[in-house]
């Protein structure tokens, strides 16, 4: 098998065809007559290339891509997609045998399984979680880690992918074993090496934006709860805790914590949000360093999402997929109400359209607008600001805005075809 060259260069958005119109790129009645069956289609990020796993044969797949075929097949492939960097990854089986498939062409190495693709945030490098000789670790751009483990999960990849880590199992117990299980049988291993220091629970292991550091939700008994930041637990526990972040600005570790029944917010071990809150997870910082977000519930089934510990007024039975704007103080989420219809909650206040699915939503540049890709009635559509493109199609992806913030990139398929096309925000009335 050949091996994949991993340094290609990264798709920058201002190189795309930003010419307005709309561009079809390939017929999909191609390959769904010339294949027995097809699986659901990936879209690449610049919109020029759709691709998808095809039976071709009795036992044989392969990845049709605009048409080309991969060669050879294989005997299975799944987690088919599009890395950032614009490089089609698949994992694939032949002879029983799990490896990496990059646009066509395979790592050396073969694992018993492999699951979980990961790529830095500029996809040059990718890695996978895998299984080898019922022993589980890490492989990054076809090296193995240098040691397995009886058990890993809750597997991280840093930005710059340099770095990967999960958490381990580093002792054997019996199912029974309750006495060496509450010893603590588990840690993170940070490029296969694990923290001198075990826990009773691990989860979450997070990188620093650097890479250089790494923290983790920690059980340290079967009742308290704390974060370890490179295997240094705070000197304060809690009745429980959610995934630490590091804050931009200084590297330190803030994480939702649980005390006397309510959430709130602790940065390095002591608290920054008094806990008042139902719930608070999914924090985040804004790209100005300056304001912490997350998502909050001020009573039992209200959730709103939350600036530097004060809550909207907006509220729904569920908020979720924080998103922020690129600059300035702006953020966004999803809302279900309580007719499980989504819509977008930004600037304290919801879109007036309500729809059967929602997704992310998507800031402008400068982050003065904002779209999203919604559903309604089995037809897929736009969101601009709170409005509709007057279309709706088969199927559709992300939307994405041009460099200059004053275009918008649609991917979708209608009428048995795939097309790309660049539309103004004024065609959204």
């Amino acid at each position: 098998m050949e091996k994949t060259k991993t340094n290609q260069p990264v798709q920058e958005k201002g190189s795309w065809d930003w010419d307005v119109g709309e561009k079809k790129i390939v017929s999909t009645t191609y390959c769904s007559t010339q294949f027995e069956w097809i699986e659901e289609f990936q879209a690449s990020p610049d919109g020029e290339k759709i691709a998808m796993v095809a039976k071709v044969g009795g036992f044989e797949f392969s990845v049709c891509e605009t048409g080309d075929i991969w060669d050879p097949p294989y005997e299975k492939i799944w987690h088919l997609g599009y890395g950032p960097d614009g490089r089609l990854v698949a994992l694939v089986a032949q002879d029983g045998e799990w490896t990496v498939a990059v646009n066509g062409q395979t790592w050396e190495e073969t694992y018993g399984f492999l699951w979980g693709s990961m790529f830095s945030a500029d996809g040059k490098t990718i890695a996978v979680a895998a299984q080898q000789n019922m022993e589980y670790g890490m492989v990054i751009d076809g090296k193995p880690w240098k040691k397995f483990f009886e058990n890993a999960n809750q597997f991280a990849l840093s930005n710059k992918g340099d770095r990967s880590a999960a958490v381990v199992q580093t002792k054997s117990f019996a199912q029974a074993d309750i006495l060496a299980y509450q010893k603590g049988c588990y840690t993170v291993a940070v490029d296969g090496d694990p923290w001198e220091r075990e826990f009773v629970n691990v989860w979450t292991p997070v990188f620093s934006p650097d890479g250089s550091r790494i923290a983790a939700q920690v059980r340290t008994s079967l009742y308290d709860y704390t974060v370890a930041v490179d295997s240094q637990t705070w000197s304060r526990a809690f009745a429980g805790v959610w995934t630490p972040l590091f804050a931009p600005k200084d590297k330190s570790v803030v994480a939702p914590v649980r005390e006397r029944g309510k959430w709130g917010m602790a940065r390095n071990g002591e608290i920054i949000w008094e806990p008042v809150f139902d719930q608070c997870w999914h924090q985040q910082f804004s790209h100005n360093r300056e304001n912490l977000w997350a998502i909050v519930a001020p009573q039992y089934g209200h959730f709103t999402l939350a600036r530097d510990g004060q809550a909207w007024k907006t509220r729904f039975p569920v908020v979720t997929d924080l998103v922020l704007a690129p600059q300035g103080q702006r953020a966004a989420a999803l809302a279900k109400d309580d007719k499980n219809q989504w819509t977008v909650i930004t600037d304290d206040t919801a879109w007036p359209g309500r729809y059967a699915m929602v997704w992310p939503a998507v800031f402008s540049p400068n982050g003065e607008h904002l779209v999203a890709k919604v559903e309604r009635n089995g037809k897929y559509t736009f969101v601009l600001d709170g409005k509709e493109l007057s279309e709706s199609f088969d199927q559709a992806w992300d939307p994405v805005f041009s460099p200059d913030g004053d275009k918008i990139m649609l991917r979708y398929i209608k009428d048995d075809a795939y097309f790309r096309r660049v539309v103004r925000r004024e065609d959204f009335k």
